[in-house]
């Protein structure tokens, strides 16, 4: 039970500094979402940022979500 804890700390983590990454670049850039930047699609920031959505959601597991 404590390891499960300890895991979904970790994704959390990675969660909160991807997302950490996005606003400053945000910032930087003077957006308030990443939709206006012409590099949307090919941002290594924005593409971290997702995957570390993904993996906290599933906390590592692999398989689909259900919404």
């Amino acid at each position: 039970m404590a390891n499960d804890k300890a895991r979904r700390d970790v994704y959390e983590e990675q969660l909160e500094a991807s997302l950490q990454k996005l606003w400053e670049c945000q910032k930087k850039l003077g957006y308030k979402s990443c939709l206006p930047c012409s590099k949307i699609m090919d941002c290594p920031i924005r593409d971290g940022y997702v995957k570390a959505v993904y993996a906290s959601m599933n906390k590592g597991q692999s398989g689909g979500f259900e919404f």
